[in-house]
């Protein structure tokens, strides 16, 4: 048959006679290519082309060598059926594709030199691109490394999750405030994705459920109210140099009947297209606020219908036809990325019991083996609770599915410990408590082959204190895979001058296996190299300057120290410790008693987006721009202190701010960061962390030694007696100067026009409450800065030990945690596939 050109399925490629034939790799083939896409795909000549024209040219153009990689990779797939991984994902942030898409296939210098020839500016192209927002932050960004990872090792795996019609919300700034705006990322088209409206899926949502008859066999069924149609968008996830190409398909919703002509005609226009509106809302934008009911159940509507047609995705397309479902396990593990996708655990016993016609017992024992659960968070609040109410409404036969789980589940508690009614409690998957509601982490965990964390710290913490009881009952069934980044976009790409200057040292051989960074060791001592390691900062430092004048018309002085804090903004990140550490400088500066002189010149770097529903957030966003107002225009501080919070943190962004930076803030309070990635790539990159002992901040120390990592804070077992004990906030204003004249400016009015209103909650939250302990861990946060004023001034022993920081960055390859995955959880295999 035919090899279609952008293949549907793994099932849609079956065996043909003769190899695909890979295209021709010269400046002149690409040059042909490039003019056939921009004249027959865009339908312009060179002369008449817009920016855009020549970028979509130059996409698809790059895709066509991608292509035969990726149909080759399904046949591949198809003809040996190894097992597969399927990551299911709320969130991918992929990041711009061109340039990922062009190092991958070895391209870079054959298109710039194509592109050049006709007269065109290459980088500007790349520019254009727009950076799909189909993730929040760290979670969508670690999904993204984890699937680059799967494809550069040759592991089969398809990602699964949702195309968000609008993405995390633009952010900008008015008068310091963030205000989103819709992330419109589709609005020039996006030609990295294949859109297959004819293998669109089914999904029902609402109904009742009831009990009919098949062959004589009684069996329970549901009968939805409502359907939507969930079409999908593959993309190609190619691995590095190595041939393969593996997909991430993410679906669309669609209304299963979109238009009604009759009552069109009648002139009631809305009622008209009011089905499509509806279910086109599901995959409209990322995470909808939730504060509403209608919110909460619109984000629940997402999940399932993404899981579902996942679910149904490969279990009817990416299987062989008559593949016995009982061997299921040996054929995929579905990755469940944090709690979102848990709604999946039901829906495939629905399938198994009621559509397949499978006894409950034999159902529960595959799905039992088919998914692992990974947990993002040590936050009670973050581990997803839907109430019952909504769930039955929406889901009625989940609903009962769970129940009957938790009833099952339950009578294992009872025989391991009877009589432990506290226990039960505290274990059932239903809640009594404020409301009944469903524990989607307990379900995962019930129903999961392992539950890991994603730090050292973050899974003892998942196993003592989280879900203790579960740990204790299935002391196996938990690991720890602690996350980890991509070097190929992170280092390779975004850091191209360090890049080249690790290849020039050691080869490039750890592109794919960064463990061989040790190489860079010996180094650290060589004047030479700390030297030129040195000039790659300071243009890496220069490029940032001119990134932030032309996105924002921000100025920076490349000669100060880089102090980059860039994350989400939510308190347990403790921002605030960081703003009132400026926030005292500045105090002890203008009031005379710090000499300007004395003061190690820094600029600030802040990049957050607050939840939109998450007023204290977005109130420290709004001091955070105040205070930067304030201190950027005292001449006092001229060259010595300055603030910049460009809008819109993105991957983008990212990837020029943090090859410029010196100091990482790694500052959560301790047992609140599950892990971060953040903190790896600005280590990878040659920034020094200033940090707590939390997440995987614990083993970035352990493999720099304390001489090159700044540790201050509580740890984990402090912060709990600092808890226990009764914390009192007021105690640690009243006795520390600084902090309370930091403060105090802030209850003035200080940076709100002499308007202590404007500011107020933030100062009665951190006096009364602080739950983060802000001010418990003020004046040690300050102690440790001081001491990397000194060793800042040291310029040698900083670089020396930036160096190590790179060389011993290799443990927090992708690569690394998707071995660890493989050998603790997936036992999948690697399938090369021609290079």
């Amino acid at each position: 048959m035919t090899v279609p050109a952008a293949p549907t399925t793994v099932a849609s490629v079956t065996q043909q006679t003769a190899p695909i034939a890979i295209r021709e790799r010269t400046v002149d083939a690409f040059t042909r290519e490039f003019l056939r896409e921009l004249n027959f795909g865009q339908g312009v000549d060179v002369e008449r082309s817009s920016v855009n024209d020549r970028y979509l040219a130059l996409a698809r153009t790059v895709r066509h060598y991608l292509m035969t990689r990726w149909i080759e990779t399904l046949r591949h797939q198809w003809e040996h059926q190894a097992k597969s991984v399927a990551y299911l994902s709320a969130e991918y942030l992929l990041g711009r594709q061109l340039d990922n898409a062009l190092l991958a296939s070895d391209l870079t210098d054959i298109a710039r030199t194509s592109v050049e020839s006709l007269g065109i500016d290459f980088d500007e192209l790349r520019d254009a691109e727009i950076e799909p927002g189909l993730g929040n932050g760290g979670l969508g960004r670690l999904a993204a490394c984890f699937v680059d990872s799967l494809a550069t090792m040759n592991i089969p795996a398809v990602g699964y999750g949702i195309r968000y019609e609008y993405g995390i919300f633009e952010q900008t700034f008015v008068d310091g405030w963030q205000v989103e705006k819709a992330d419109d990322w589709l609005r020039l088209g996006s030609p990295w994705e294949f859109p297959h409206p004819e293998a669109a899926v089914e999904v029902g949502f609402g109904g009742t459920t009831e009990d009919h008859e098949v062959d004589g066999e009684k069996r329970r069924r549901w009968v939805p109210a409502w359907n939507v149609l969930g079409v999908p968008y593959n993309y190609m996830v190619p691995g590095y140099e190595n041939g393969r190409v593996n997909t991430l398909r993410l679906w669309s919703a669609r209304a299963t009947h979109a238009f009604d002509l009759q009552i069109f005609n009648s002139g009631d226009y809305e009622e008209a297209v009011r089905a499509q509106t509806f279910a086109e809302n599901i995959s409209k934008v990322l995470y909808p606020e939730d504060s509403t009911p209608q919110g909460k159940e619109l984000r629940l509507q997402q999940q399932y219908f993404f899981v579902a047609c996942s679910l149904r995705d490969f279990l009817d397309r990416v299987l062989l036809r008559g593949f016995d479902l009982h061997n299921l396990p040996e054929r995929v593990t579905f990755q469940l990325n944090d709690t979102h996708p848990v709604i999946a655990v039901p829906e495939l016993m629905r399938i198994l019991v009621d559509e397949r016609g499978w006894k409950w017992d034999e159902a529960w024992a595959v799905t039992q083996r088919v998914f692992a659960y990974t947990c993002h968070t040590l936050l009670p609040e973050a581990l997803e609770v839907w109430s019952v109410e909504l769930l039955g409404r929406l889901l009625p036969r989940h609903l009962e599915i769970i129940y009957r789980i938790n009833e099952e589940f339950l009578e294992v508690v009872r025989t391991r410990w009877p009589d432990d009614e506290l226990r039960l409690r505290r274990m059932s998957i239903i809640a009594e408590h404020p409301e009944r509601a469903v524990r989607m982490a307990f379900l995962a965990t019930v129903a999961g082959v392992k539950v890991n964390g994603v730090a050292e710290l973050h899974s003892q913490l998942l196993r003592d204190k989280v879900l203790a009881d579960f740990a204790e009952l299935w002391p196996d069934k938990f690991t720890n895979v602690t996350n980890g980044i991509t070097p190929r976009r992170f280092l390779k790409l975004a850091n191209p001058g360090l890049s080249d200057l690790i290849t020039e040292a050691i080869g490039d051989g750890w592109v794919t296996d960064l463990d061989r960074l040790e190489g860079l060791l010996p180094l650290a001592d060589d004047a030479e190299f700390r030297r030129r390691f040195r000039e790659v900062k300071a243009a890496n430092k220069l490029r940032l300057v001119d990134m932030l004048a032309h996105r924002d018309g921000s100025t920076i002085d490349p000669d100060t120290m880089l102090d980059v804090m860039v994350k989400r903004l939510h308190e347990y990140k403790r921002q605030m410790l960081k703003l009132l550490h400026v926030i005292s400088l500045y105090e002890q500066v203008t009031r005379g008693r710090l000499d300007i002189a004395d003061v190690t010149p820094r600029t600030f770097a802040f990049g957050a987006k607050a939840a939109p529903g998450y007023r204290m957030a977005k109130q420290i966003i709004g001091l955070i721009n105040a205070v930067g107002r304030t201190i950027n225009d005292e001449p006092a501080l001229e060259g010595r202190l300055r603030i910049v919070f460009p809008a819109n943190y993105n991957v983008t962004l990212a990837e020029c701010l943090i090859p410029a930076a010196d100091l990482s803030e790694q500052i959560s309070l301790a047992g609140k960061e599950a892990s971060g990635t953040g903190n790896m790539k600005f280590m990878l990159n040659g920034a020094l962390t200033i940090g707590t002992d939390d997440g995987a901040n614990v083993e970035i120390r352990q493999l720099v030694g304390d001489d090159n990592f700044f540790l201050f804070g509580l740890d984990e077992p402090a912060v709990e007696k600092v808890v226990a004990a009764g914390y009192r906030p007021t105690s640690f204003y009243e006795s520390i100067p600084n902090l309370r004249h930091a403060l105090d400016l802030v209850a003035r009015g200080t940076f709100s026009g002499g308007d202590r209103s404007v500011f107020e909650p933030i100062v009665s939250n951190l006096l009364s409450e602080d739950r983060f302990l802000v001010l418990a861990d003020f004046q040690a946060y300050v102690d440790a800065q001081a001491r990397v004023d000194v060793a800042y001034a040291d310029t040698e022993g900083w670089t020396r030990s930036a160096v190590i920081n790179v060389a011993r960055a290799g443990f927090f390859s992708s690569d690394r945690s998707m071995r660890d995955y493989l050998d603790r959880i997936w036992h999948a295999r690697q399938v090369a596939t021609r290079p």
